[in-house]
C-alpha cells in the first residue's frame, strides 16, 4: 500500500499538470471544452476511485498469483521479452474485460462513470469506477498464468498499463496515420466515448487496436458524424457518487416491479440496456439520441464556482496528506479516514447539483470532522505536517457549512432551481 502511494504522490499533480496544459491550449486555440463543474466532478471521480484503490475496497475471487502457480506450464526468467509479452497479455485482458463491461447489464454498472461526461478532454480519463468490487481479472489473464508470466511481473506492468490510457482523452489530436493502425489513438477514444448510433461500443481496446481489428468492434472516427459525448441515459448529475450507483439501482428497481420471476434474475446478465417489457411500458426511462442531445448543466454564480472548486482542492489536500501519512495512520483510521473523504465529494458535488439537501450533507460532515477532532484530538496526524493543522481544519468545517448554508438559502432556494440543461454545441 505504501509503495503504491508513493506511486500516486507523483502521478496525481502529473495528471492534473497535463490537464491544465490542455486547458490553457484550448482556451488559446478557441475550443475551450472545461466546463468548471464536469470537471470538477471528473477530477473528484478520480479522487474516489483512487480511496478506493488505496483502501483495497475490492475481494478478490482468484488471485492472478494461485491461478499462476495451479496452471503454468513452464517457469520462465524475468526478462524484457517477458515484461513485453506481460504487457500484451494485460492488454489483451483489458480489451476482453471491457467489452464484458459494455455487454452484460451488471457489469456496465462498473463502467458507467468513465462515459458519464458529456465532454472530452483529459480530466475525463480520470472518471473511474468504485463500483466494481469484485475482481474478475483472474479470468482475462488465464493465457498470462498458463504461459508462466510471473505474478511481480504482471502486478508492475498493471498500473503502467492503465497510466498510459489517460493520453488519448483529447479533442486536440487529430489522426495519426500509420500509428492508427496499431495503438489506441485519441480520435479512436473519441468514437468509443460518443453515443452516436454508428459509434457505440466501439474501440474497446486499451493500447493495442489490433484486437478491436481482429475481432469486429473497429469504428474509424467519420468526418461528417460529429462524436456527441455521454451516455444515452443521462446521469444528470455531478456527483460522481451516485453515478457509480445510477445504473445498479435502476436495475434493482426493476428487478423489483416486473411481474415475471424468470425477468426478476436475468435482468442483471441481459445486453446492457435491457429492461423488462412490463416495466418498460409503466417505467418509461429517458433515452438521449445525437439529434436532440442535451447537455447536462446547472447554473451557478462565480461565487458558487469558486467555492466548488475551493472545495475540490480542500479535499485533494486531504488525499495528499493521506497518501504521505499513510505509513504511519493505524489502518482503521484510515478507512474512517477514507469514508470521510466519500462523504467529503458527496456533500460539494450535490450542492454543485443545486440540490438544497447539501445543507444536510454539510452539516453531516462538519459534525463528523469535529467529532473526530473531539475524540482523537488532531487530525490524523495533521500537526506533524503542519503546525496548527487541527485547529485549520476544526476552522474549515465550521466555515464551510455556514457556507454552504448560505448558498442553499440565498443563491438556491430550498426548491430545485434552475434548467439543468445546455444546448448541445459543435
Amino acid at each position: 500500500m505504501e509503495a503504491y502511494a508513493q506511486v500516486l504522490l507523483y502521478a496525481i499533480p502529473g495528471f492534473v499538470v497535463l490537464i491544465i496544459i490542455e486547458a490553457i491550449y484550448a482556451y488559446f486555440k478557441g475550443s475551450f471544452n472545461f466546463r468548471s463543474m464536469d470537471t470538477i466532478s471528473s477530477l473528484s471521480s478520480g479522487n474516489t476511485n483512487t480511496l478506493k484503490s488505496i483502501l483495497g475496497l475490492s475481494i478478490v475471487i482468484i488471485s492472478y498469483s494461485w491461478v499462476h502457480n495451479k496452471v503454468a506450464l513452464v517457469e520462465i526468467e524475468t526478462t524484457w521479452l517477458v515484461y513485453l509479452l506481460s504487457f500484451i497479455a494485460i492488454d489483451f485482458a483489458s480489451y476482453w474485460s471491457h467489452r464484458l463491461n459494455h455487454s452484460i447489464n451488471i457489469f456496465w454498472n462498473r463502467h458507467v462513470v468513465h462515459h458519464s461526461s458529456e465532454e472530452f478532454n483529459l480530466a475525463v480519463a480520470l472518471r473511474q469506477s468504485i463500483s466494481s468490487f469484485v475482481s474478475l481479472g483472474f479470468i482475462f489473464l488465464f493465457p498470462a498464468a498458463l504461459l508462466g508470466l510471473p505474478p511481480e511481473v504482471i502486478g508492475v506492468i498493471a498500473p503502467l498499463h492503465l497510466f498510459m490510457q489517460f493520453w488519448y482523452h483529447t479533442v486536440h489530436i487529430g489522426k495519426l496515420g500509420w500509428l492508427e493502425y496499431i495503438i489506441v489513438t485519441p480520435s479512436q477514444h473519441r468514437v468509443h466515448h460518443a453515443i452516436n448510433p454508428i459509434y457505440l461500443d466501439r474501440n474497446l481496446a486499451a493500447i493495442f487496436c489490433i484486437w478491436d481489428r481482429l475481432f469486429g468492434t473497429f469504428q474509424e472516427e467519420l468526418d461528417e458524424e460529429p462524436c456527441v459525448y455521454g451516455v444515452t441515459r443521462q446521469v444528470n448529475t455531478w456527483n460522481p457518487i451516485k453515478i457509480n450507483f445510477q445504473h445498479v439501482w435502476l436495475l434493482a428497481k426493476d428487478a423489483w416491479r416486473t411481474n415475471n420471476f424468470v425477468d426478476k434474475l436475468r435482468i442483471w446478465f441481459m445486453p446492457t440496456g435491457w429492461r423488462p417489457a412490463d416495466v418498460l411500458d409503466k417505467y418509461p426511462v429517458p433515452s438521449s439520441s445525437p439529434e436532440s442531445f442535451v447537455k447536462y448543466d446547472t447554473e451557478a454564480s462565480t461565487a458558487l464556482t469558486i467555492w466548488s472548486w475551493t472545495q475540490y482542492l480542500v479535499m485533494n489536500a486531504l488525499l495528499i496528506h493521506m497518501l504521505l501519512k499513510i505509513a504511519d495512520i493505524p489502518r482503521v483510521d484510515l478507512f474512517i479516514y477514507g469514508a470521510f473523504m466519500f462523504l467529503v465529494i458527496y456533500s460539494f458535488t450535490t450542492l454543485m447539483d443545486r440540490d438544497p439537501n447539501a445543507i444536510w450533507m454539510e452539516a453531516l460532515k462538519s459534525l463528523v470532522g469535529l467529532g473526530i477532532i473531539y475524540s482523537t484530538g488532531d487530525w490524523f496526524l495533521l500537526d506533524e505536517l503542519v503546525t496548527g493543522g487541527t485547529v485549520l481544519m476544526a476552522g474549515y468545517f465550521l466555515l464551510s457549512a455556514l457556507i454552504v448554508a448560505w448558498f442553499v438559502v440565498y443563491e438556491i432556494g430550498w426548491e430545485r432551481s434552475g434548467s439543468g440543461v445546455e444546448e448541445v454545441r459543435g
